[in-house]
């Protein structure tokens, strides 16, 4: 087994591991500016509970419960990146769907801090006593 010196000190490996993070996470400063200048590249996807999602989630993302990713993958356009996200780091369901996802050959990245970091910079956040799909287009 490695210890942490051991690892720290592996550089070409530290450094895949980093290119992997800023490859396949999106920080909320980057996709506030995405939604605002290219949604139509995009999906949002929010695998939070439902009754989070209803109280507050990311503008134009759609809920998807965590456990039922495959049963709803109609929804997503698999020509499009789908981003990710549930409460924060500390939960694992964004990093879980995102492996889900990439399988099925879905392009996928996940939010970086998920919904608390969202909220922590104040962007733009829907509430709504739905849902649906069609309710955010």
């Amino acid at each position: 087994m490695f210890s942490h010196g051991d690892i720290t000190k592996d550089l070409s490996r530290a450094k895949k591991f980093f290119e992997d993070i800023v490859s396949y996470t999106v920080g909320p400063f980057s996709l506030n500016d995405m939604i605002n200048h290219r949604i139509n590249t995009l999906n949002i996807i929010d695998v939070r509970d439902y009754n989070d999602y209803v109280e507050g989630h990311i503008p134009y993302s759609v809920h998807i419960p965590y456990k039922e990713t495959k049963e709803h993958l109609d929804m997503l356009d698999k020509e499009k990146v789908t981003i990710i996200y549930t409460y924060s780091d500390s939960c694992p369901r964004a990093y879980n769907t995102a492996l889900e996802l990439i399988e099925k050959h879905y392009p996928a990245v996940v939010l970086r801090g998920g919904f608390k970091e969202w909220k922590k910079f104040e962007f733009d956040i829907i509430k709504s006593d739905s849902a649906d799909y069609n309710d955010n287009q």
